[in-house]
């Protein structure tokens, strides 16, 4: 079942307006949320994060979507497909409805939908000898700015890159931005490990505002023995790091085992997890 603007309908029963304005020009945003249990996993940074990307694309946020109501709307969406008692991955889908070519139309309404599916694992793990090897994308690159920073449903770049992926038998890519500086992978944050310095991409180089990318820094920030900084990575760094790691929602945090010719560890990766899963535990 998917919940289309609040209501419950089989997958056979949807249809998508072929002048959905999503559809038509990317209008549209999504959060990907880990649910297990019934609990939303950093619901509320989820949600701030799509009510502030809504205001930066300037789309009329309806009164209706309060924190309470769009939590509600998930897990009534968990409990008609039987999900509500285990692991779940959800896709919250936002649109500015229809109307309108390039300037949405005065009568465009903002419309949800929320689309969910089992998933494996009820905490975060890391798969032990798992080869995970990544290389740079370069036929295209991300341009810094307020709407790179957007979870948009505008994923152009991630498709190709990870179109190119497979063809080149990678498990992801590492995104360049036009200042040539490594900014994340197709699908989640980077974390650059040497010694006792941890380094990541700032949100002004124009990787996305990771909601797991936010969890990690205060995980880091609790250790005072660590120097923990957001800042430009160039791809010079990246064999000269002891580890590397992708952090998202989905699946917290995936070590990377080689790049080009380098192969890196995942000890301090596993020691971040670590206390990020009981962080989880406790609240």
């Amino acid at each position: 079942m998917i919940n289309v603007n609040g209501a419950l309908l089989p997958e056979t029963d949807v249809t998508l307006a072929i002048e959905n304005r999503g559809y038509k020009y990317g209008d549209a945003l999504f959060e990907t949320l880990k649910v297990v249990n019934g609990k939303i996993f950093f619901w509320e940074d989820h949600y701030f994060r799509l009510m502030a990307s809504m205001r930066i694309m300037r789309m009329d946020i309806p009164m209706s979507f309060t924190m309470e109501f769009l939590e509600a709307e998930i897990l009534k969406t968990l409990d008609a497909n039987d999900l509500l008692k285990s692991s779940a991955r959800v896709r919250l889908n936002v649109d500015r409805g229809v109307g309108g070519k390039y300037l949405p139309s005065a009568d465009a309404e903002v419309q949800f939908n929320i689309v969910v599916e089992p998933h494996d694992n009820p905490f975060y793990t890391i798969a032990e000898e798992q080869d995970y090897v990544v290389d740079l994308y370069k036929d295209y690159y991300m341009a810094p700015g307020l709407l790179s920073g957007l979870k948009s449903n505008n994923k152009a770049l991630q498709v190709m890159g990870s179109i190119y992926a497979e063809e080149n038998d990678l498990a992801n890519c590492l995104v360049l931005n036009t200042n040539k500086s490594v900014i994340e992978a197709l699908n989640g944050n980077l974390f650059l490990v040497k010694g006792d310095r941890i380094k990541t991409p700032p949100l002004e180089d124009g990787c996305l505002k990771g909601v797991m990318r936010k969890q990690i820094l205060e995980v880091l920030s609790k250790d005072v023995n660590l120097y923990v900084e957001e800042a430009s990575i160039s791809p010079f760094e990246l064999q000269k790091a002891d580890e590397l790691f992708i952090t998202n929602v989905i699946k917290g945090i995936v070590p990377i085992t080689k790049y080009r010719k380098k192969d890196y560890g995942n000890a301090f990766a596993k020691k971040v997890l670590m206390k990020l899963n009981t962080q989880l535990r406790l609240t």
